[in-house]
């Protein structure tokens, strides 16, 4: 006969039995922690409870409200992050009053500089990742001022990244909705087009070269051309009343002109006449006017040698024989001025002077 083994005794159950009441302890002092949160700060739910390993926000940190066109999937408790680095979490998210606006509160470490003028930038941390707020200072501008508690980042500062169901979407419209027919005909239009024309496309693209390096050479006076431009609208800007007025007042004028169009006519057929004149005298009298202008030649070039010496002559003309700088020796209201004549040697006076004959008591000649 077989013997048959005797059952083994049952392991004691007190190891289950202090795991329950471990769990069930855990329990009843997790239930109560929520009740009492819920009492003492609104407890909304198991969403209003902060995830592990979130950034540490310090002993005094600052709260940011940020505007975002669309929010996608971001959700309360998500990162803040500044060059990937998390410096803080998202606290709440509502709707704005205009009722397409959403609002997200940012609550930062507040050891965490920023400037005032910050972009936020909502982003995913992987394919397939959780999204999360990207803050940075601004790339197209200077940064200024800091980042304070209260702060909002307006809309015209915040994107966001593309979604990856945006871009499987667009592939799907690309593969299944006659993407790729349309690719295929526009293909075929094209191999159509340049079948044949290889040497006249060859040189509208060596034009298009040219004209390309021609504007890169000239890019300084483009920009130069541009900046007149700008400055000839400033300018006729500030002249708008008068140039309103200017156009307001064309039109009688085009109506005395369109009046007087038969005048006008003859007025350009007499003016026609006379260049043909004008042209047949000067070509007949074209060789006496050469030679009267080769004529003329030497006497302006004297003039021209002449320099200052014909202005200062021209000065004293009126005055001769005193000049200017007798001005300078009169002393009052009049000048006496004494001529002292000497004649010189073996000139005959007449009548002839008689140095021993006085005057006679006539008056006449001794």
């Amino acid at each position: 006969m077989t013997a048959i083994p005797a059952p083994r005794p049952r392991a004691p159950r007190r190891g289950l039995r202090r795991a329950g009441v471990t769990a069930a302890v855990l329990a009843v002092a997790l239930t109560a922690w929520l009740l009492g949160r819920q009492a003492l700060a609104g407890f909304g739910g198991i969403e209003d409870l902060p995830l592990p390993g979130g950034a540490e926000l310090g002993d005094r940190p600052y709260q940011v409200t940020a505007e975002f066109a669309d929010v996608l999937s971001l959700v309360p408790h998500s990162s803040v992050k500044v060059n990937d680095v998390p410096v803080g979490r998202v606290t709440g998210i509502r709707l704005a009053g205009d009722g397409w606006t959403a609002l997200v509160t940012l609550r930062i470490n507040g050891d965490v500089e920023l400037p005032a003028n910050a972009v936020a930038r909502l982003e995913q941390s992987g394919l397939l990742g959780e999204k999360y707020v990207q803050l940075a200072p601004p790339g197209d501008r200077a940064p200024r001022g800091r980042l304070a508690d209260g702060d909002t980042i307006p809309l015209d500062r915040t994107t966001r990244t593309t979604e990856v169901e945006e871009v499987f979407g667009a592939l799907s419209m690309l593969l299944s909705g006659g993407g790729v027919e349309q690719i295929a005909t526009i293909s075929g239009e094209l191999n159509a087009m340049m079948a044949g024309n290889e040497p006249e496309l060859r040189s509208v693209l060596g034009r298009l070269h040219t004209l390309t390096t021609s504007l890169d050479a000239n890019k300084d006076n483009i920009t130069a051309a541009i900046g007149g431009l700008d400055a000839l609208a400033v300018s006729l800007a500030g002249h708008e009343t008068e140039i309103t007025t200017a156009l307001d007042g064309l039109p009688p004028g085009l109506e005395a002109l369109a009046g007087q169009r038969t005048e006008l006519v003859d007025m350009l057929t007499a003016l026609d006449d006379l260049s043909g004149t004008a042209v047949a005298t000067v070509e007949q009298s074209r060789d006496d006017v050469v030679a009267g202008l080769e004529a003329l030649a030497p006497v302006l070039r004297n003039l021209a040698d002449a320099g200052q010496s014909l202005p200062d002559s021209l000065q004293v003309l009126a005055t001769y024989p005193f000049t200017d700088e007798v001005l300078t020796g009169i002393k009052g209201d009049y000048l006496n001025a004494y001529l002292h004549l000497v004649a010189a040697p073996g000139t005959e006076l007449i009548p002839p002077l008689d140095p021993g004959r006085g005057p006679s008591p006539e008056g006449g000649a001794g």
